[in-house]
Parts: C-alpha cells; structure tokens; sequence
C-alpha cells in the first residue's frame, strides 16, 4: 500500500490546494517549462467567453509551471487541486454565458461527440477519496446551468457509495467535482456512480474501482498518480470494464497507475478555436504526464521503438487549465462556486465518458488494443512538448507520442 499523488488539477494561477486539507489555496514555486460538427444535447448553446491573452501572459498560453515532489504530509495524499485561469467563486446562478472556462458544448464540439444520442444504458464509475457531502447538489447546479437532463439519487441515475468510513476532505471533493461533471459533459445520458475509498492509498482506491464495477459501472476514471516501484502489480488494474487514468501533471515521465498494461493512460493536451474545418487546433500541454515505464513489459499491441517496456499514454483530451473548464463546487472554505479547473483529472472522465458513448465498456476496451487498431479515429496530435528530451518521448510526433498517444477522439470510432 503507498500513499498517492493524484492527477489533479494544475493552474495558471499558480496556487495548490491539496488533497487531505481545508481546500484553502496555498501559493506555491514553479518552474516554468516548455510550452466538427457539434451533435449536442439540448444544452446552452452560447460557447465559453474567451480567455484574455494578456492575463498573466496570456496564462502562460498553456506554458505553465510544474509542481515537483508535493506532499500533504508523510502519510497523506496531495493531489494538485490548482486553479484554472478563469475567475474562482461565481455564484450559483450565474447563468451560462457568463461563465468561464470550456462548456459542455465546447467539448461535445472539439471531439464531435453523440452526446444527445448515445450512453443510454451505460454507468461511468468514478473512485474517489474520503466525500464530499455537496457532490449531488453541487452535479445538480452544474446539469441545470447548461441544460442537461437531471441526474440524482432519486431518478436512479446518481448513486453515491461510502466503501468504509470517510471523512469530509475539500480536496477530494474538488476531485470528485470535476470527474462527475466532466463525466456529465462528455455522457449527458449515462448514469454515475461515485465510490469513496476511506483512504488515500492505492489499494483503497483500487478497491473503490472495484466496487463501482460490482454496481453496474461499464468503464471506471480514477485521476491519481504514484511514482512507479518495482511493488507495482500490474494485473491487479484488470477490473472486468475499462480503467481509464490520468497521466499526470508533472511533465514527462511515466506514473503508476497509468503505466499499467491493463488501463487506458490519458494525456492532457490544449484546445483553441480556430478556423479549421474541425474548429479547433489541438497541441500537447506542457503539464501532460508519460513516458517509459520503468517496470511494466510492454504489450503486444503496442510497437513504438524507443521503449522497451510500457509506454504511456495510449490517448489524451484536454487538460490545459488556461481557460480550463467550468465546474461548480460549493464544498470550499474560500471561493465556493463556479470555478475553472485543468489537469489530466479532467481528461480521464473526458475519455471514459466517450467510451462509454461507444458502448465498448465490457467488450473491446478491456485494455488499450483496440484504440491502438483505430488510429484513424482519432485527431492527430503532432506539436507540443512536456520537456527537453528531443523524442517521441516528450513531445508531440507524427503519429504515436508518449504525451499525446495516439491523438484524441474524433468521435467514438476508436473507443
């Protein structure tokens, strides 16, 4: 058992909020590093505002800093809660055009998603640590503000699983807000069910996942990182549904779980609107976790050459926090409400909610196999970088990349 770091949420307003604490932010050191057609559901159609480009250069223009070695102490998590660019603590009715960050729309529209259409029938797991007693009422203000359909406890579409004693934690709470509201995003039409683990250790969040699969989950996201150790058991991440995990935010280099042959490891990359036929331009973000995998053999569907063992990431979604995306968070000491988050946290339910679009959770998508069959189907990632090492490795290439994987999904036809 080893105590986690998660993949939370880095910021471009340089302030960490850790996992296990108050929620208060706490100003920390960077160093800075190298930089379709919408199928909506009936939701507010009037896109995100704009980020100021002249906001602290531009946010950095999603060349930011990255946060080394955080911890909450020698035995609990940190998970690296950071501020988007956005302004924090808008109220909750603030109404959706007013709101900063990327929309629901804005990401149906970037990944040409059926999100009106599909995810009937489909539950997306997300396993957390300790509770967030607002979660519910928090999903609800978020569904409400953009106009998808309700989704609580009494409907049958919400369950929330308490799988030993937890307690409060603003951090995770943070968590938890942005996996079920970009869940929510992605997969307007799919039920969620969150399970709490009782500590933030790898094993009770192992645990977690597993217990959301035995209540109907059909692909499980989990944002939490762990340098990786020879202790690794890389069989025990075969859960019976696709496991999808955030990469990190700490630049290049491979992290466990995500490093596992049986999940789908998520980079993060950065959106932009433009005027290309898609309407948008996506790079790698500088944040984005991957690489070689220390530990763990390399698969059979697996053929890139400049690592023998696992390579992670296999795909990736968007993760920049300048603008970020809007979520809506109420459990929060200073500043609750509408605030703006990036990270790989907000990647991975991206990705799982596209599967579970899809409808591949018990069949195809047991490990990352099918998505390295259908290339085709995703957007072609080949510019940025997360550091210095003048490979695939850490940087964006034509074709496969570590930070990038394959590229990101152009609808569901890889997933």
């Amino acid at each position: 058992m080893r105590t986690l770091a998660c993949a939370g949420v880095l910021a471009a307003s340089l302030t960490l909020a850790a996992c296990g604490g108050s929620g208060d932010a706490i100003p920390v050191t960077q160093a800075v590093r190298d930089a379709q057609t919408l199928k909506a559901v009936p939701i507010d159609p009037t896109p995100s505002p704009t980020p100021n480009p002249g906001l602290l250069g531009g946010l950095l223009g999603g060349v930011l800093g990255i946060v080394g070695g955080l911890t909450c102490g020698l035995t609990s998590l940190t998970c690296h809660v950071i501020q988007g660019a956005g302004p924090q603590g808008q109220s909750a009715g603030t109404p959706a055009n007013a709101l900063a960050g990327y929309h629901p729309s804005d990401l149906q529209s970037a990944y040409d998603l059926p999100s009106s259409s599909a995810g009937v029938g489909e539950t997306i797991g997300i396993a957390v640590a300790n509770d967030d007693p607002s979660l519910e009422a928090d999903l609800a203000v978020y569904r409400k503000t953009f106009g998808l359909p309700t989704c609580t406890t009494a409907n049958g579409c919400f369950k929330k699983i308490e799988n030993g004693a937890v307690s409060p934690d603003q951090g995770w709470g943070q968590e938890a807000s942005i996996d079920v509201q970009m869940a929510s995003a992605i997969c307007p039409q799919c039920k969620i069910v969150v399970v709490e683990a009782p500590a933030a250790t790898d094993t009770a969040l192992l645990a977690a996942a597993k217990v959301a699969v035995a209540n109907g989950a059909t692909v499980v996201s989990d944002s939490y990182s762990l340098a990786e150790s020879a202790s690794e058991d890389d069989a025990a991440y075969a859960i019976g549904v696709p496991f999808v995990f955030g990469a990190g935010d700490s630049g290049a280099g491979a992290q466990w779980p995500a490093a596992s042959s049986h999940v789908i490891a998520v980079g993060g990359t950065s959106l932009h609107r433009d005027t290309s036929a898609r309407g948008w331009s996506e790079t790698v973000w500088s944040g984005s976790g991957g690489g070689c995998s220390k530990y763990v053999a390399k698969p059979a569907w697996q053929h890139d050459g400049g690592c023998a063992n696992r390579t992670a990431n296999d795909i990736s979604a968007y993760a920049d926090p300048n603008p970020g995306v809007a979520v809506y968070d109420s459990y929060l000491s200073q500043k609750p409400g509408w605030r703006t988050y990036g990270g790989t946290s907000v990647a991975a339910p991206i990705v799982a909610g596209a599967i579970a679009l899809a409808g591949n959770g018990r069949t195809a998508l047991l490990d990352a196999s099918f998505i390295y069959a259908h290339t085709g189907a995703l957007n072609p990632i080949t510019s940025g970088k997360t550091g210095t090492c003048g490979t695939y490795l850490c940087g964006a290439a034509d074709g496969y990349s570590a930070p990038a994987g394959n590229g990101s999904p152009r609808g569901i036809g890889a997933l």
